[in-house]
C-alpha cells in the first residue's frame, strides 16, 4: 500500500510505493512536486513562476507513477520543490539550493548561511536518500534496476530541442546503451543517449549513490515536457517505455554472466 513519508518542519518529503516481493525495478522521480513549505514562503517567486522547470519536473510523476504499475516495481516520489533541496545533487552542490535557475533569480536561495542549508538538507535530502536506501534493501536480491524519471523544456535559451526522450547515465553506462539498441522502430518518440544533459551537467547522483552502488542496472529517463502535457500523454508514454525498459531488462537477464 502506497504511504507517505512522515511529517517534518518541511512536511512530508517523499510519497512510497513499497516494492512489492519479487520485484525487479525501482523507479524514482526527484522532481515529483513543485511545493514549498510554509515556513518558507514562496522563496520570493511568483505562482507563475513556481509552474515552470524551475521548481519540478512538469508531468514526470504521472509517467513515473504509470510506469512503476507497469513494471510492478516500487517507487519514490519527491515531495518537495528541487527549489528547496534537489534530491538528485549532493549537499556540496552549488545547484542543490540553486541561487538562480534558467533565467530565473531564486532570492529565497540568494544568502543561504551553512546552518540554513545543513537545515535544508538535513530536513530533505537525508530522509529521502534513506527511503531510497530502505527500498532498495527491500527489493533484496531480485531487485535489480533503478530506474529514475525527469522531464525537461521542449526551448532552452531559445534553442529548440530535437531530442524526445533521453537516455541518460553516469559511471555505469549498460541500461542506457542496451536501451538505445534495444528501440524498436515502432517507438514513437526520437530518443538520444546523454541528451539534453550528461553526467558531467551533475544529475547522475541519485544513479551513482543507489543505483552504481548497489550493483543494479540504473538508467536516468528525461522526458521532453512538452509530450506528457496532459493526462492522455503521459499514459501514452508510460506505455510506449514500460516494454522497452523490461525487454531490455530481460536481455540481461537471459545473458549467462
Amino acid at each position: 500500500m502506497e504511504s507517505q513519508t512522515p511529517y517534518n518542519s518541511y512536511g512530508p518529503v517523499a510519497r512510497i510505493v513499497p516494492i512489492p516481493e519479487g520485484s525487479k525495478v525501482c523507479v524514482v522521480c526527484e522532481h515529483a512536486s513543485n511545493r514549498i513549505p510554509k515556513k518558507l514562503g514562496s522563496l520570493g517567486l511568483s505562482d507563475a513562476a513556481l509552474l515552470t522547470h524551475i521548481a519540478w519536473d512538469p508531468g514526470a510523476l504521472p509517467v513515473a507513477e504509470a510506469l512503476t504499475a507497469h513494471l510492478a516495481g516500487g517507487a519514490i516520489f519527491g515531495c518537495v520543490s528541487r527549489l528547496v533541496y534537489d534530491c538528485n545533487r549532493p549537499p556540496e552542490a552549488p545547484s542543490a539550493m540553486p541561487a538562480r535557475s534558467e533565467q530565473y533569480d531564486i532570492p529565497g536561495n540568494s544568502s543561504l548561511n551553512s546552518k540554513a542549508r545543513n537545515e535544508r538538507t538535513e530536513a530533505v535530502y537525508v530522509p529521502f536518500s534513506k527511503y531510497i536506501a530502505a527500498e532498495i534493501e527491500r527489493g533484496g536480491p531480485t531487485l535489480s534496476l533503478l530506474v529514475t524519471i525527469h522531464s525537461f523544456n521542449p526551448v532552452y535559451h531559445g534553442k529548440q530541442r530535437t531530442t524526445e526522450v533521453g537516455l541518460l547515465h553516469g559511471s555505469d553506462d549498460r541500461f542506457a546503451r542496451a536501451m538505445l539498441e534495444n528501440m524498436s522502430t515502432d517507438f514513437p518518440f526520437a530518443a538520444s543517449l546523454n541528451e539534453p544533459y550528461s553526467a558531467a551537467d551533475g544529475v547522475a547522483h541519485t544513479l551513482e549513490l543507489h543505483g552504481v552502488k548497489n550493483g543494479l542496472l540504473n538508467v536516468m529517463i528525461e522526458i521532453r515536457n512538452d509530450l506528457i502535457s496532459n493526462e492522455r500523454q503521459q499514459a501514452e508514454m508510460a506505455a510506449a517505455l514500460a516494454p522497452w525498459i523490461q525487454s531490455t531488462l530481460d536481455q540481461f537477464e537471459s545473458t549467462p554472466g
